[in-house]
């Protein structure tokens, strides 16, 4: 494997050449840069010398956000940017090798975002809007564990036929083969053939991580272990040249499939559970409708400019953030805002780019800087998952310093037995056996294995674990900060209360039917229409409804709608319309020139959600942050388990509020909206629900699945006992190693009890880290 000649990185078989470019390269970005700097001054910077356009921000155009399998190392960044640029329609790109994205500002009227992905994607590059692992790269993993699989069946079948059957003291001439003849020789080779395909072609992925992680200076799981298996295939292959028989052969192909089989568990449940989540919409209008003097004309959102108006109507999004010119309309902001409850919006009163208008229609004049909260919401969640890398693992910092050491050790211990005057064989059988006993498979098996335990632990109580650095973050959280509107609540509207005439509910919701207001469908949902026609529905935008129904004309909706109209209101039910609440909306109901009743509508508490704030509060810190009112959040501000309400936080600060409690300690955010998306990546542990929104779920570490808060502790608790699991593992790794390393310095133990000795911890390991560990780990 040789090493690319512009960053220094191994390069693949074959490697990535160019007939007018002299070197080998490990990536196409490097080789476009490569070139570049063929006919560049002599300090000319890598990273800038391709021209990759201007910068995203100062670009007007639609926006879209791609996943890239396949950057490998940061020069990938300036060729997918070059790449994406130059595709039609495209005006600006950037990429990220830390997040492993790339964002693309392009023109809706010529360019496409599928098109867009098929111009990034090729030269060992793959990009999709899904964010779903590549179908390429399954195929592949499944290819080289068939493969390796059968291989390695066929030198087991061998090893417990031939070879063990010898190592455990039977006698060789009672077998059918003679393993010092010609018989025997055939069997070796055909093992060592078999065993090379598994180790060379099963573990490439393994050993070429390895080999980067070297380049980069950060030994990881990969090194561990490709250390095990590779020194267990090449003593093997030492002591078959030199006619032994004590060959390790099958260590080497059980400790390949064994991490292969781990790492496919991992990814295979990872992509599933992302397929049945990622069900969301683009969360975005992508055209819009511009009043002119001509009449009204359909023009991509990228088109408007400041001062346009805008024609939005009932069910339509907000293109762009403006303020109401004409018209009144209730508007859902909880795309934006997190908040259920929809606004009444009249003239004069701004609205946000990314809301939907639900009855009525206004006319907007867009701001002078025609953006969209959601195209901002989106840019500071780029902004915060690109600048901030992932937790180094904790195996990783381990590697760094043990097995620099084991080599060391080895080597000392080669040289040593040489001036000592030990045979030169003898010798580095000594050696080879401080690598073999070291046991750095026990260490690299123990991670995987007991993550993807956590993983599968996790799945059966309703969690999600998308990113695995949340197994060892979680237990350390201090502070858990929970959203208040689709968290705490359903974020969907129910009716609360019903007073007044015992008709009210269902006059109410007959005539509610026939609207598409949030509150309507809580209305019609609760209460059975009479028996009686229904006709002459009509919408009043902004104060409610009315409708026959039979004889009587029935009307629902605000004060001023009754109001205009004189009708008398009693004073119960008055009382009970002015008491509903800052997080409720009250509605009469009236008929034959009187209000006859009221029905209050508001967002549901989840069931349960004091014991799960209780169960949370046991170990840490619980706030939590809305942006609504102090009176709105009373209920929870009140409640013993909850140190500390923000309440009133507009969408960009959440992100803020964040990063001010993680000053004293590790974070984690609870949310579910593309508002709460900054917020959950900025914190050290970001978890959302299934019912969030594409964003969110994005941004998050963790997805609860279950339609409830019920599974919230079992985050911390499934996570608390994977890391307890892991640090069990290593703990008896590094126990085994300070028993066997010396013994096996001074040449008592030999390859073979030393091979077994390593099978067995690494045995004992996996088995440990496999277990279940939901009903053990602590909350």
């Amino acid at each position: 494997m040789g090493e690319c000649t512009l960053c220094g990185l191994p390069t693949p078989d074959p490697p990535h050449t160019a007939p007018d470019v002299d070197g080998a390269f490990c990536c196409q970005g490097c080789l476009t840069v490569a070139r570049t700097l063929d006919d560049a001054p002599a300090d000319a910077d890598p990273q800038t010398a391709v021209d990759t356009g201007p910068d995203v921000d100062s670009v007007d155009g639609d926006r879209a956000y791609f996943d890239v399998d396949g950057m490998h190392c940061a020069t990938c960044e300036t060729f997918l940017e070059a790449t994406a640029t130059d595709a039609p329609g495209v005006r600006a790109a950037e990429a990220s090798y830390t997040a492993g994205m790339v964002r693309v500002v392009f023109d809706p009227a010529t360019a496409e975002p599928d098109a867009i992905a098929d111009r990034i994607s090729g030269h060992g590059y793959d990009a999709t809007q899904e964010g779903a692992a590549s179908a390429d790269d399954a195929q592949e993993t499944v290819g080289r564990l068939m493969v390796g699989g059968f291989f390695g069946m066929m030198v087991m079948a061998w090893y417990v036929l031939f070879l063990y059957p010898v190592y455990t003291g039977v006698a060789p001439s009672s077998l059918l083969v003679d393993l010092d003849g010609p018989a025997g020789g055939f069997l070796f080779a055909n093992v060592w053939v078999m065993a090379t395909v598994v180790v060379a072609y099963t573990g490439y992925p393994l050993f070429r991580g390895a080999v980067v992680s070297l380049r980069v200076g950060h030994p990881n799981m990969d090194l561990l272990v490709a250390i095990a298996a590779a020194t267990a295939y090449v003593y093997s292959t030492i002591a078959m040249a030199l006619g032994q028989t004590d060959l390790y052969f099958d260590v080497a192909v059980v400790v390949v499939l064994a991490v292969t089989v781990g790492d496919y568990y991992q990814e295979r449940v990872r992509r599933r559970a992302m397929g049945r989540l990622a069900t969301v919409s683009d969360e975005r209008a992508d055209a819009a409708r511009r009043r002119t003097a001509d009449g009204i004309e359909s023009v991509s959102r990228s088109a408007v400019d400041g001062g346009d108006e805008l024609v939005v109507k009932g069910g339509e999004p907000v293109p762009v953030d403006g303020t109401v010119v004409e018209g009144t309309a209730a508007v859902d902001e909880s795309l934006v805002t997190g908040e259920s409850l929809p606004v009444s919006k009249a003239t004069g009163d701004a609205v946000l780019g990314g809301t939907t208008v639900t009855d009525g229609g206004v006319v907007v004049r867009a701001d002078e800087d025609p953006t969209s909260t959601v195209d901002r919401l989106a840019e500071t969640l780029w902004e915060v998952q690109s600048a901030t890398p992932g937790a180094q693992r904790l195996v990783d910092r381990i590697a760094a310093v043990f097995v620099p050491l084991v080599f060391v050790l080895a080597v000392g211990t080669l040289v040593v037995h040489l001036l000592a005057g030990t045979g030169a064989t003898a010798a580095l059988l000594t050696g080879l056996t401080v690598l073999v006993v070291s046991c750095p498979c026990a260490l690299g098996l123990a991670t995987p294995m007991a993550v993807a335990a956590g993983i599968r632990d996790a799945l059966d109580a309703g969690i999600v674990i998308t990113d695995d650095t949340a197994l060892e973050t979680a237990p350390a959280v201090e502070t858990v900060a929970l959203d208040k509107t689709g968290t705490l609540t359903t974020g969907s509207m129910t009716v609360r209360t019903v007073v007044g005439h015992d008709e009210s509910l269902a006059y109410a919701s007959a005539v509610e039917q026939f609207a598409t207001h949030p509150v309507a469908e809580a209305i019609s949902e609760a209460g059975t229409p009479p028996d009686e026609p229904v006709t002459a529905f009509e919408t009043i935008p902004g104060r409610g409804v009315q409708a026959t129904v039979g004889d009587r004309t029935v009307l629902v909706g605000d004060e001023s709608l009754f109001a205009a109209r004189d009708w008398t209101v009693p004073s119960g039910v008055a009382a009970t319309y002015d008491g509903a609440g800052d997080d409720a909306i009250a509605s009469y109901v009236g008929w034959d020139g009187r209000v006859r009743g009221a029905v209050v509508v508001g967002d549901e508490v989840r069931e349960g959600w004091q014991s799960v704030l209780d169960r949370l509060a046991a170990d840490r810190r619980v706030v939590v942050i809305t942006g609504d009112d102090r009176a709105a959040a009373e209920q929870f501000a009140s409640h013993r388990s909850v140190d500390e309400v923000f309440a009133g936080v507009p969408p960009e600060a959440k992100a803020a509020v964040v990063d001010r409690l993680g000053v004293d300690g590790t974070v984690a955010m609870v949310g579910d909206g593309s508002n709460d998306a900054p917020a959950l990546g900025a914190a050290d542990l970001g978890i959302t629900v299934e019912s969030g929104t594409r964003l969110a779920f994005d941004a998050a570490d963790v997805v609860v699945t279950d339609d409830s808060l019920a599974a919230l502790p079992e985050v911390f608790a499934t996570t608390e006992g994977t890391r307890r699991r892991i640090r069990e593992n290593l703990g008896w790794a590094f126990l085994y190693n300070g028993i066997a390393l010396p013994l096996a310095v001074v040449g008592v133990l030999n390859p073979l009890f030393a091979a077994v000795a390593m099978a067995t911890s690494s045995l004992l390991v996996v088995l440990n880290s496999t277990r279940p560990v939901g009903s053990e780990a602590g909350s």
